[in-house]
């Protein structure tokens, strides 16, 4: 199987975690009980405003922790809230067979225990399928309970808020960049990990580079976990010039180093660091791509990347380090979800549709199609040669998706924005 081949089965890994999610979250909606929902006005669009306030405390208190050596406390915490989630999602989704009474109280046995069987598995071997079962439990978890509490006002403003939020911090301010990084190397379920080789093992394998230059990985919300920027482990570029701050020209041959063929050596560009052009790059062919530093092309910009021939592409994709998994955030998967865990609590229409056997409206339903839709763009985009904000795509496709469901359901724009008692 070639690289592309993996590419496209770990893409569809990805997508179908996405709609495990999102189908567990439908059916923690369906099987909820009351006292779960705690807001008495889960429309009051302020809900959404002290949740993102309460998000960036969060990502403030996890950067002074990796920054002064508390990351044993921050990875306690997470595995402590993943614990916790888990619960939740296990309680209502898990039948209770076996719930003795305790001090007048039922235990629910199992969920009690798959939760804590869930974070043991963590703190002991927190290997890539350990973390993604963990963040499909979790994110059921978590997209349902603000799902059920958080109207639909107060869900579109919160995910168009994170998305903003997350471009600026991806693409502006790049403070992911130090949280993404710490917490991969914590190995802790705020990021999915799926593998584009059977050898591959996440506990053997270093942060990727993507977490450390040009893009984030994680993200934010779930847990303290975040948004999550997508990546593949060969991840992110940066751009390099040469030593005199000038871009390199196509007349320097990427072999011999010099223009005009000489060797580089009468004060022309650093050529064993400089960034090689796609015209230079077409001409190596695979073999010269072949015996080029990876780490050489682990730096080439996206540009560049996009501009190559396929054959080209694919030989750098070979090329490139740590090219054996890709990344997302739990929160990229767990955002989107929560809109449409709300539509399926809160939006009562005509017609309800079955999505595998559980019952949603069509709002619902078609926020679950534009969230794989946008996550679609997402992939494409990353394949393309770096990693992305997610947010914006998966946040975006997901409010699409539920405007159109739900005025193909007959309702008007402001009462599908639950505007109607503001306006």
């Amino acid at each position: 199987m070639d690289r592309r081949e993996r590419l496209i089965l770990a893409c569809a890994a990805i997508a179908g975690i996405f709609l495990l999610v999102q189908l567990g979250a439908l059916a923690f909606v369906e099987l909820t009980p009351d006292g779960l929902q705690e807001t008495e006005d889960g429309g009051n669009p302020t809900l959404s405003l002290a949740l993102v306030v309460a998000m960036l405390g969060m990502t403030v208190v996890m950067l002074v922790a990796l920054r002064y050596g508390g990351q044993s406390v921050l990875r306690g915490f997470i595995l402590l809230a993943s614990v916790y989630i888990s619960f939740f999602a296990l309680d209502v989704l898990v039948p209770s067979l076996f719930t003795p009474a305790v001090g007048g109280q039922t235990v629910p046995v199992l969920a009690l225990a798959g939760a804590i069987g869930i974070g043991v598995a963590l703190y002991v071997y927190p290997e890539w399928y350990v973390l993604d079962t963990a963040g499909v439990v979790m994110g059921v978890g978590a997209a349902g309970l603000f799902g059920v509490n958080f109207g639909i006002l107060p869900t579109v403003v919160l995910l168009s808020v994170l998305a903003v939020y997350d471009a600026i911090s991806v693409y502006g301010t790049e403070h992911m960049l130090t949280l993404a990084s710490g917490v991969m190397e914590m190995r802790v379920p705020v990021v999915l990990v799926v593998p584009l080789s059977l050898s591959y093992s996440f506990l053997d394998t270093d942060p990727p580079d993507a977490v450390e230059s040009d893009a984030d990985v994680t993200g934010e919300p779930a847990s303290g976990a975040d948004s999550g920027d997508l990546a593949t482990s060969d991840g992110g570029r940066e751009s390099t010039t040469d030593d005199t701050g000038d871009e390199p020209t196509d007349s320097v041959d990427p072999v011999s180093g010099g223009a005009d063929g000489t060797d580089g050596s009468d004060g022309g560009p650093d050529t064993e660091h400089r960034e090689l052009t796609a015209a230079e790059l077409d001409a190596l062919g695979p073999d010269g791509i072949a015996d080029l530093d990876p780490e050489r092309v682990a730096a080439l910009d996206s540009s560049v990347l996009e501009s190559v021939d396929e054959t080209t592409r694919e030989a750098l994709g070979e090329a490139s380090p740590d090219r054996d998994a890709m990344f997302i955030g739990l929160g990229d998967a767990i955002m989107p979800t929560v809109l449409v865990a709300s539509a399926a609590f809160y939006v009562e229409t005509d017609p309800v549709v079955s999505a595998f056997g559980i019952p949603a409206t069509l709002p619902a339903l078609t926020a679950m199609v534009g969230t794989l839709t946008g996550l679609v763009a997402l992939l494409w985009l990353v394949t393309r040669g770096r990693a992305h904000a997610g947010l914006p795509l998966l946040n975006g496709g997901a409010i699409a998706g539920y405007l159109l469901g739900a005025i193909a359901s007959g309702l008007t724009l402001a009462e599908a924005l639950d505007l109607t008692g503001i306006l």
